[in-house]
């Protein structure tokens, strides 16, 4: 069993209810307008940082709702009996009221471009209306699907994966509307195979880590098996690597410079997802963002891939590219 440290004293207990460091999930808010080149675009990028706010702001609150109706089971995790309200840091009254600013600044967030547009801040607008109802419904739809997660899904095996993921789907669609452009089937289907990833990697490592304590600790765990989550965590890391190798190969024409230059790409990206694997087998980690915090080969594929994604995109984004773009892209401009 992995032994657990308390949290610093030095932190404040209403800090760490917030789990700031679960907004590290925003990045998926980012992947529609950076695929779209709609990011770096000045006036743009407002509204795609209003999106990754609004969205760390609502799942600081639905992680509230959730500490509240696990505070019991929490106390018995060896790493989770140190959260506030599991360890009686933070009064129940107290977190209710936070949770309630946290889900009003997060509906607000969405309206900051057109807000900044009153203004004229920036000589194109930051933001539309559309855009803004667009990312609000987007926003509902993650807290409406997180709050069923908290009440009813998270007890019952599979669904509470595919509620976890379709959370990471709702990031990716809300970066999408914030900047009004269309996610391709690539993308959508990327996010849902890794987040599956995630999260039976997450249900796995903590049967490795926690042994026979993992069923009192998460009472969904006693629902699956060792086999079954092997097995999945296996099925999900493929799908995710099939799916992202069917798109560098569509994108050949377009990134093609003696050889398809995306596709080096697929090696970080290969390496980051079976040394997940491989940690979460051996029960160094439960918790896959834990993982990407702490786990330096992990952090150096991620930023490698990122670095050459990027770079690329960067690279065709100029006057004269050294080969000439050409569709499909990862995610089409929005039809009318």
């Amino acid at each position: 069993m992995t032994s657990v440290e308390p949290p610093r004293s030095g932190v404040s207990p209403i800090i760490r209810l917030l789990r700031l460091h679960q907004w590290v999930k925003g990045a998926f808010v980012l992947v529609g307008p950076l695929y779209a080149g709609a990011l770096f675009k000045g006036s743009a990028d407002v509204a795609v940082i209003s999106a990754v706010v609004a969205f760390g702001l609502a799942s600081s609150a639905c992680y509230i709702l959730n500490d509240i109706r696990d505070a019991e089971a929490d106390r018995s995790h060896p790493r989770k009996r140190f959260r506030p309200i599991a360890a009686g840091q933070v009064a129940l009254s107290a977190a209710l009221v936070l949770m309630a600013v946290l889900l009003a600044l997060s509906l607000l967030m969405p309206w900051v471009p057109v807000a900044i547009d009153r203004f004229g801040l920036f000589s194109e607008p930051a933001g539309s209306r559309g855009a803004s109802l667009a990312l609000s419904a987007t926003l509902l739809l993650y807290i409406a699907n997180t709050t069923l997660y908290s009440l009813y899904f998270k007890h019952r095996p599979i669904i509470d994966v595919m509620s976890l993921s379709l959370g990471f789907v709702l990031r990716v669609l809300g970066g999408c509307a914030a900047v009004m452009v269309e996610p391709s089937t690539w993308l959508l289907n990327v996010t849902l195979f890794l987040a599956m990833f995630l999260a039976f990697g997450k249900r796995l490592g903590e049967r490795r880590s926690l042994g026979e304590g993992a069923s009192q600790a998460r009472g969904v765990l006693s629902r699956y098996s060792d086999e079954l989550l092997r097995m999945v965590v296996v099925v999900t890391a493929v799908a995710c690597l099939i799916t992202y190798a069917g798109y560098v190969q569509a994108q050949s024409a377009r990134y093609t410079w003696g050889f398809n230059l995306l596709w080096l790409t697929m090696l970080p990206a290969t390496y980051g997802l079976l040394r997940a694997i491989h940690l979460v087998e051996r029960g160094e980690h439960d918790d896959p963002t834990q993982l990407a915090i702490n786990d330096r080969p992990f952090q150096l594929a991620s930023l490698l891939f990122g670095g050459l994604t990027v770079g690329l995109m960067l690279w065709l984004s100029q006057p004269e590219p050294l080969s000439p773009p050409s569709p499909p892209a990862m995610v089409a401009p929005a039809r009318g």
